[in-house]
């Protein structure tokens, strides 16, 4: 794109015929149109597949059509005539690919055959599934520890497959689970474990048809997860005020078309979603919430001294809580003058939005990667809760909490295992039914296994799914880490940049998509389950036929490195493999409510997991909901940018034309970027302090004080409606900037959306 283009941001609602558009342009990019488009009849349905793109829920009594924008992309992607054979790889060595786009790589369609890297020529070459196996496990058996092999989970891995992982995992003799949700919702889980015993959210879609306001903060549901959108319209149109807390104002939230609605396509309506936009300093989330909590307590005060009853739900608190003593002390004790500087938010703003808490009979509270990405986020979700707490909205209908995650399974892999620190009972659970001892010693969670790779205690990386090179930050480190390894192999249903990081003995084990058909030995055709955001587990089974004949499924692959590896003495992989309902029967039998697992989940939408703390059951170690009185940070990282010539706090973010790290294309709609990646989200003001102007090509120079140097080269400046002292860009792209040494405290998580870096302008050449 030629640097004098200028940004046009849209000033269309969210959806509508630009949604219709662009869903068109995806499935004959494909190059499957039809397949892809009969697919779509069945993404969401209780006889089809569960949509390979994001975690949120499905309605019992929803349309005929359960599918977004971005699932048409997903499904598309997958679902496309393009083939990356053994051929590709022949013509091409992996040194040339690794300067390949993501985009082009993705682009070269679905692998086909497993393949086994050649360092002698720098290809992959084909290889039986048999030999496969057999290396791989021979050399998984040749290392001196367990512990020196990682094990890494996509979010989109079925229940059943990650279920069969952790258990071969575990029979090897490790607890390293590095996980995806690592690197976005921990903190949630984190944060709700020690505020209410369960570290999920506590409500159902049924919730927000009832709720009468809804607080959407630090998310972007028009783009990364669109199916929100329409709860969110329809809880507006019935008058729930939906209270935005974004410091980027996003189309998505503030006006929305349905594109199944036909009348309002006809008549190019659309729908108001945010009835309150605010816009808080990165960071500064944690600060708003207090300044509403401080709000409230002024006004119970007031009440109460006219005589009136107290604003607060005094029989929940004295019933289901503790420590709100400790926490009021630490709520008075913040200033206004704190409170405003570090949200970035006046007083006046802050309390209009407690106001509309107050007004609300029942609340719901929202939250995705913009409140969990931080240093302190842990801290921010637990003063979320707090406020929650202060006039019972946990517990009771139209109320709750909602972490909205991300990819399609990330909360149930977590249900059935996958977990570096697994809870005693669990383990106990997995000793009687399979009667080995599992390991019981902590493993390591992803920036752990990124160091232990380093360093050279970990010797060997194995990927079920995702593209853990793109999602990780300090991506040079990442590389280094993973080619310094004994053996990678990763389960992929398209080649990524991982792939291209081999060690010395690398492998490339291709997979079956969710949306493809899996027969087994007898010809019947298996279904997969999976968890959404609100708990609830439903079966998915494929329509289409397989890409290539050679393909498995992520379940018969981890089942054949496992036989491999641990044999078969103490579990059958063969027979778990060929019959999937033998594996939900094993979970059943592990996990508390999994109780006749393969009845309940062939009913339509499933069936709940039951939340105790949905049922005011707390299980922490009180017995009660937990108040927290942590302090506000001392300065977020945006605070510290502020006022430092040519210092900004950055945040990562996905484009509209991607989902985590895959990459559909290279539009951003509704921010009016057209045909790239590479672009700084800034102020106009900041711009021009820069001494720049809006097209510039700059570089971004991390400022983290920690030694290493960190650059993201050749960026365009984008004006935009941004707070001043932030900037924003696209990961994978800034992931470079993101340091591995700045991690959530207690999640781990990277702080992705808050770093410390600089422009400098480029010197023509």
């Amino acid at each position: 794109m030629s640097d004098d283009v200028k940004t046009k941001v849209s000033k269309a609602a969210a959806g509508g015929w630009g949604a219709l558009k662009s869903c068109g342009r995806h499935l004959m990019a494909s190059g499957s149109p039809l397949v892809s488009a009969r697919a779509m009849l069945k993404a969401n349905q209780p006889d089809g597949f569960d949509c390979p793109g994001c975690a949120w829920g499905d309605p019992e009594h929803g349309s005929s059509f359960e599918f977004c924008e971005n699932g048409v992309k997903a499904v598309a992607w997958e679902s496309t005539d393009k083939r990356t054979t053994p051929v590709f790889f022949q013509k091409h060595r992996l040194g040339e690919l690794r300067l390949w786009s993501d985009y082009e790589l993705e682009g070269q369609g679905r692998l086909t055959h497993p393949m086994r890297y050649d360092a002698s020529t720098d290809r992959y070459e084909a290889i039986s599934w048999a030999q496969a196996f057999r290396e791989i496990g021979a050399q998984l058996n040749a290392l001196a520890d367990p512990n020196q092999a990682e094990f890494y989970t996509s979010g989109r891995a079925s229940n059943e497959a990650a279920f069969l992982y952790q258990l071969f995992v575990r029979l090897y003799g490790t607890n390293n689970f590095p996980d995806c949700s690592n690197m976005c919702h921990e903190a949630s889980g984190v944060a709700l474990r020690q505020a209410i015993g369960v570290g999920k959210g506590t409500v159902l879609l049924e919730d927000f048809e009832q709720a009468d306001a809804i607080f959407v903060v630090g998310q972007n549901p028009g783009t990364n997860h669109p199916r929100m959108l329409g709860d969110l319209r329809r809880a507006a149109e019935r008058g729930a005020r939906v209270v935005v807390f974004n410091p980027v104002r996003e189309r998505g939230l503030e006006r929305f078309a349905d594109p199944q609605d036909k009348l309002e396509m006809l008549r190019g309506g659309s729908k108001t979603i945010a009835s309150d936009y605010f816009r808080p300093r990165l960071g500064g989330d944690m600060a708003a919430f207090r300044g509403m909590a401080k709000t409230v307590f002024a006004r119970d005060e007031a009440e109460r001294a006219a005589g009136r009853p107290s604003l607060l739900d005094e029989a929940f608190i004295a019933e289901h809580t503790d420590g709100l003593a400790a926490w009021r002390a630490a709520v008075d004790a913040t200033t206004w003058d704190e409170i405003e500087h570090q949200s970035g938010l006046t007083q006046v703003e802050i309390e209009a939005a407690a106001d509309i808490y107050l007004g609300a009979k029942s609340v719901i509270c929202t939250w995705a990667m913009g409140v969990t990405q931080h240093h302190h986020s842990v801290a921010t979700i637990r003063e979320i809760a707090n406020f929650m707490f202060l006039r019972g909205h946990v517990g009771r209908p139209g109320a709750g909490l909602c972490p909205v995650r991300g990819h399609s399974n990330v909360q149930g892999d977590r249900t059935v295992g996958i977990n570096e620190k697994p809870p005693a009972a669990f383990l106990d659970a997995l000793a009687r039914e399979f009667d080995f001892e599992p390991p019981r010693a902590s493993g390591h969670n992803v920036l752990a296994a990124i160091g232990a790779m380093l360093e050279g205690s970990a010797r060997a990386f194995i990927g079920l799914g995702g593209n853990f090179a793109r999602a990780t930050p300090d991506s040079p480190l990442v590389e280094k880490a993973l080619r310094a390894c004994d053996l990678t192999v990763h389960i992929a249903t398209k080649l990524n940049h991982s792939h291209l990081m081999p060690g010395r003995a690398a492998y490339l084990l291709p997979c079956l998509g969710r949306t493809e058909v899996d027969r087994n030995s007898a010809g019947k055709i298996q279904i997969v389950t999976v968890e959404d955001s609100m708990s609830m587990v439903h079966g998915s089974g494929g329509i289409n036929p397989s890409a290539s004949k050679e393909l498995r499924s992520e379940v018969a692959i981890v089942a054949g490195i496992a036989a491999a590896t641990v044999g078969s003495d103490k579990v059958n992989w063969a027979a778990l493999a060929d019959d999937h309902d033998l594996i939900r029967d094993a979970i059943a039998r592990t996990i508390p409510g999994f109780e006749d697992y393969n009845r309940r989940v062939r009913k339509p939408r499933g069936f709940h997991l039951r939340n105790a703390a949905a049922e005011r059951e707390w299980n922490t170690p009180t017995g009660r909901a937990a108040f927290s009185a942590v302090p506000l940070p001392l300065a977020t990282v945006h605070q510290q940018a502020l006022g430092r010539d040519g210092l900004f706090a950055l945040q990562t973010f996905r484009s509209h034309d991607q989902y985590n790290t895959t990459i559909y294309g290279l539009d951003d709609r509704y921010r009016g970027i057209k045909g790239e990646r590479r672009v700084i989200f800034i102020h106009p003001d900041d711009i021009a302090a820069l001494g720049a102007t809006a097209g510039e090509r700059v570089d971004i120079i991390g400022e983290h004080d920690d030694g290493v140097s960190r650059v993201a080269e050749d960026f365009r400046l984008v004006a935009y409606d941004i707070p001043r002292g932030s900037i924003a860009g696209y990961y994978p792209e800034a992931n470079v900037l993101v340091p591995l040494s700045s991690a959530g405290a207690e999640s781990d998580t990277p702080t992705s959306k808050s770093v410390l870096v600089s422009v400098k302008r480029r010197v023509a050449a």
